[in-house]
């Protein structure tokens, strides 16, 4: 009885994670926000672009990209250390 509560606790929760979500999106075509229409009315004059998502994420979030580039060479960096120091290990 007590497995069947548990059972039944867990899927009442997971539709209402399921509605809350669905109710969450916004609909298609849409901006969500009044950032999100100044970027798209304003990103080619601004940033001499004609792709806004090249727009934004060069130049209004370059520092951003910038930082994740940083993060994304160094883990690929570190991989190739590891596995070139295993395949040394393995010749010898």
């Amino acid at each position: 009885m007590r497995q069947f509560f548990a059972w039944l606790c867990l899927i009442v929760l997971m539709v209402f994670l399921v509605i809350g979500g669905f109710k969450m999106i916004h609909p298609f075509g849409e901006p969500p926000s009044a950032m999100d229409q100044y970027i798209i009315d304003n990103s080619q004059k601004e940033a001499g672009s004609n792709n806004v998502v090249a727009a934004v994420v060069f130049d209004y979030r370059g520092f951003d990209t910038l930082g994740e580039a940083t993060v994304l060479f160094a883990a690929v960096t570190g991989v190739l250390l590891v596995l070139r120091a295993g395949a040394k290990k393995e010749e010898t």
